[in-house]
């Protein structure tokens, strides 16, 4: 349970995942803010404006997936590191899950990790695909993993082996 251990909850989780079609359509992003809290940058850092308004402050974040092209901007300016993209697009089986990152050292492109869960369990190989280091905007890095698409909705972090 989140309050008590951090770990959000399956019905958490299932109310934030997009539309089966939207994530079989390319990159989208996805939103795991479980709380109400005054944030809103995904809100004004998104070029697509796929962040729907605010009804306030302490709301949680609502996309329009439709608007959503996976550009991974929120993402980078996400204080709470709840935000992350993901496509399922690859009919080979295999998902890309972009991650943030505020550690060093950065992992390289090609290397194999293990793809962990929401409560740091190991769940799968995980192969890095792509790394982009943080910018002057942002010092947080994006880390592209590859996983088999059965794990797109689970892997939320990884660690070296």
């Amino acid at each position: 349970m989140l309050a008590v251990d951090g770990v959000a909850e399956a019905a958490d989780v299932a109310a934030r995942i997009p539309p089966p079609e939207r994530l079989a359509a390319g990159p989208v992003v996805m939103a795991e803010c479980f709380q109400a809290i005054p944030c809103d940058p995904c809100y004004h850092a998104c070029p697509q404006k796929a962040f729907l308004p605010f009804e306030d402050l302490n709301s949680l974040p609502r996309v329009d997936y439709a608007r959503c092209n996976g550009c991974g901007v929120c993402v980078t300016r996400c204080p709470g590191l709840a935000l992350f993209i993901v496509d399922c697009s690859d009919p080979a089986g295999e998902a890309l899950i972009t991650l943030p990152y505020e550690f060093l050292p950065l992992p390289a492109a090609g290397e194999t990790v293990t793809g962990v869960d929401r409560a740091g369990q190991a769940v799968c190989a995980a192969r890095v695909v792509k790394v982009v280091p943080g910018g002057p905007r942002s010092k947080t890095s994006l880390i592209r993993l590859a996983v088999p698409k059965d794990y797109a909705m689970t892997v939320r972090h990884w660690r070296r082996f």
